[in-house]
């Protein structure tokens, strides 16, 4: 049984929506980070870095959200959400990076600062020793830094998307889920995607899927 470490209102709900895209039996353990859990010994032995989500399969251990989905995808979505041609499949490794280092960052400043009070926890926890310990010499951009550095990346996915239905070109693949589990911060966030039609559109139509749905209520 494959087993989940996190909960759905962290990045495990990335793998959390892949599992389920995919039709895997799982088990969540749920393990929160607001509690101190994933600085436990036991924990530490999963992913010394802290944090979730971590994934176990069988002897495999894992930690960071899109490459876990990225195994997911590989070893039970042959038939589904994973690429048959090599060069689909370095695109999607070449998105779902893309989603991590040029739009994450941002859309959770945009997020944390938006003023909603169930961000509260998240605002809070970018003050504390703790972040600062394992976030060593990093600065939160403010809203407005992080809305400015986004125009940029989101027009470049915007003019990718423009006549193409998903990423990938064909149907709803794992280069979408990743990408889609990065970006759907900007819907919680409210941000304004009108500038990005295509994108827009695409966002909504990924975020629509039951399977996405099934993974939020965990």
């Amino acid at each position: 049984m494959i087993r989940v470490y996190g909960t759905s209102n962290t990045r495990a709900f990335r793998v959390l929506w892949m599992l389920e895209e995919l039709g895997v039996p799982y088990e969540l353990v749920k393990t929160d980070f607001h509690t101190g859990a994933t600085r436990a010994p036991e924990f530490l032995k999963l992913n010394p870095n802290g944090r979730v989500p971590v994934l176990q399969d069988g002897e495999l251990v894992l930690f960071e959200s899109l490459a876990i989905n990225l195994y997911l995808a590989e070893t039970y979505g042959r038939d589904s959400l994973w690429p048959k041609g090599a060069s689909d499949r370095a695109r999607t490794v070449q998105w779902s990076f893309w989603a991590m280092t040029e739009c994450e960052r941002n859309l959770f400043a945009v997020l944390l600062q938006s003023g909603g009070e169930q961000f509260e926890t998240w605002r809070a926890w970018t003050e504390t020793p703790e972040f600062r310990e394992t976030h060593p010499g990093q600065r939160m951009p403010s809203a407005e830094e992080g809305r400015a550095a986004l125009q940029h990346p989101l027009r470049a996915l915007d003019s990718h998307l423009d006549g193409r239905g998903n990423i990938l070109g064909g149907g709803f693949s794992a280069a979408d889920l990743n990408v889609a589990s990065v970006l759907v911060t900007a819907r919680l966030a409210q941000l304004d995607l009108g500038a990005f039609p295509s994108l827009d559109a695409w966002l909504t139509r990924a975020t629509s899927r039951a399977a996405l749905a099934a993974a939020a209520q965990k």
